[in-house]
């Protein structure tokens, strides 16, 4: 099965699109790489400006699973380690949404892309340390009312 982005020599019209995308928002802050075997990703290092942290550094990773950009791409924070019971998996990917909320407040494959979910993780970012000092998680988390519309801005990690 070829990649979805193409290859090293002919680069698919969605990954040019990615591209752009994330240097037109983040200029050189992430690196695209593109590693022989496995898969595409973004790195970059973001500063976190909260004065309780020890160093405001964080490494984020974004992942472009096989089946993007039907399945989301992934975030992970490489370094500090951080690890949280609530909205992060097992193996260190940050829940950035809930899917149940539909294309319009989550991940929607003809409009997202990689730049959607880094700006999420930076999002997830603050709202960690504001957790941890809180002990709320802030914005919507469920919906009681699948009905009831949430702002683009609420999107309920």
């Amino acid at each position: 099965m070829a990649a979805w982005w193409g290859s090293r020599n002919k680069v698919d019209p969605r990954l040019q699109v990615e591209v752009e995308a994330m240097r037109a928002t983040f200029g050189n802050t992430f690196k695209l790489v593109v590693p022989q075997f496995g898969l595409l990703y973004w790195q970059g290092t973001v500063e976190v400006n909260l004065s309780t942290l020890k160093s405001p550094e964080h490494v984020l990773k974004i992942v472009y699973p096989n089946e993007y950009p039907n399945r989301p791409a992934e975030a992970y924070v490489l370094k500090p380690h951080i690890y949280s019971e609530k909205h992060q998996y097992e193996d260190g990917q940050l829940c950035l949404f809930n899917p149940k909320d539909g294309e319009q407040y989550g991940w929607n494959p003809g409009q997202s892309t990689a730049v959607t979910i880094s700006k999420w993780a930076i999002e997830w970012l603050y709202a960690y340390y504001t957790w941890r000092v809180i002990g709320e998680w802030p914005g919507v988390e469920e919906r009681i009312n699948p009905k009831t519309p949430l702002s683009p801005r609420r999107r309920g990690f």
